[in-house]
């Protein structure tokens, strides 16, 4: 594999100095509380208040998000604008799917990097509750007809026309999570995954009760003090992530049936991401604006790596994007302190566990004359992930690189990976350091 050059590397330093996200909350069949814009504009309200500067003071506000609402069109600038960043201040929208919120720091990283800015609010957002039904093409070219249609002649034809069919929904969450290209949503590429590294059931749930206990002892040891308290139109306040299901057990989740491939497949609700909605954001400055601003740094951020594989198994992304991070800056897994692999999908993390120590695999698949030492999993996800606090698909880029920082502040430790796996078959992957 050839290490590419990272740009960051010779480049001015890049600082996270401080962030905060939303408590993820779990869709519940009906839309939620907020809207994109709300959480994205309560998680920042917070972060800005505790600032020693002005928001006027950004140079740009970066965010990612998959499907903003009809309302929030450029969402970055929506928020922006709300949270009084002033007119002056450029707001603009990333989308990479599940790395949008990764998407967003790394462009702003690049341009900290590069000169072009010295501080930057940057993150993710999805209230994927909010995702809308639509009409189908024929419902469409009905309404069409009809609206052309000129005296009551034409009107009474085109209303004729008209078949209790068409109003038949279009699920627009279903029609995102399916990829066009090979015709497979985004479950089914974990059954395939499953199969190909002959992944359990057994294994698969026993990865969910784990990551669900890793939550509630988080919560416990408030090891998510990046979570700020919101509050919805009604005064009723949202403290904590409440996809997490602490009672939960192996005979509990023995008793699901398959989703994605029934009903032989191994791929449950229970050892899936939750579908959520929250908002996560984080205050990236450059060595100027730490020392103006008398900055705390939070971790450093060292590169950023994006990285494509085929789509219908695209959980494989982050092995992509890991290596060659790993390459050019001369890594073995001891060296990283701490990982943050999304957990889309247990058997996805766990193919990617596989992958990463399997000889053939990092031979044929990533070029490399040995495979990496395997991941010590007492260092992954040491707080849960998406399985049992959500993945809310444009935030959670953002949220695991904002947990991994703190975590190494928390732990006093030196480096830690962040990575997504991405729908359409892409991997993304940044390297940080703690600061002392």
């Amino acid at each position: 594999m050839a290490a590419a050059v990272n740009p960051l590397a010779s480049g001015r330093p890049v600082y996270i100095v401080d962030g905060r996200r939303t408590p993820f909350l779990r869709a519940r069949g009906v839309p939620g509380p907020f809207h994109a814009a709300d959480l994205a504009f309560q998680a920042a309200r917070a972060l800005l208040y505790r600032q020693p500067f002005a928001p006027e003071t950004f140079d740009q506000v970066i965010l990612g998000c998959v499907m903003p609402g009809a309302d929030e069109a450029n969402i970055a600038r929506v928020v922006a604008l709300r949270l009084g960043c002033g007119e002056k201040t450029p707001a603009w929208t990333v989308q990479r799917n599940c790395a949008s919120g990764l998407q967003a720091l790394d462009s702003a990283a690049q341009d900290i990097a590069s000169g072009r800015s010295q501080l930057v609010l940057a993150g993710g957002v999805e209230a994927m509750s909010h995702a809308p039904l639509l009409f189908s093409e024929a419902m469409a070219a009905w309404l069409g007809h009809f609206n052309k249609a000129r005296g009551l002649g034409a009107k009474a034809r085109s209303a004729l026309a008209f078949r209790p069919a068409l109003l038949q929904p279009v699920i627009a969450l279903l029609r995102g999570l399916t990829d066009p290209i090979v015709g497979l949503n985004m479950g089914q590429t974990a059954e395939i995954l499953a199969h190909r590294f002959a992944i359990t059931r057994e294994h698969m749930d026993s990865y969910a009760l784990r990551s669900h206990q890793r939550l509630a002892a988080a919560q416990e040891q408030q090891h998510l003090d990046e979570i700020e308290v919101i509050y919805d139109s009604r005064g009723r306040y949202y403290a904590a992530d409440d996809g997490l299901r602490a009672d939960t057990s192996m005979a509990q989740l023995a008793r699901l049936k398959p989703v994605f491939d029934r009903p032989f497949g191994k791929v449950t609700a229970g050892n899936s991401a939750q579908v959520t909605d929250g908002a996560a954001w984080l205050i990236l400055a450059g060595e100027d604006a730490v020392e103006r601003y008398r900055l705390p740094v939070l971790a450093r951020v060292l590169d950023t790596q994006w990285a494509g594989v085929d789509p219908a198994q695209m959980g494989l992304g982050p092995v992509h994007a890991m290596a060659p991070l790993m390459t050019r800056n001369a890594l073995g897994s001891e060296d990283i302190d701490y990982w943050e692999i999304n957990e889309a999908f247990a058997a996805q993390v766990q193919a990617c566990l596989y992958a990463w120590q399997d000889r053939d695999y990092c031979r044929d698949e990533l070029g490399l004359e040995q495979p990496f030492a395997a991941i010590d999993e007492e260092h992954l996800n040491v707080d849960g992930g998406g399985v049992s606090l959500g993945h809310p698909v444009g935030a959670s880029g953002a949220r695991i690189v904002l947990h991994l920082a703190k975590t190494l502040q928390r732990t006093g430790a030196q480096r830690g990976m962040a990575s997504l796996c991405i729908g359409g078959g892409q991997g993304g992957a940044m390297l940080i350091e703690g600061v002392a």
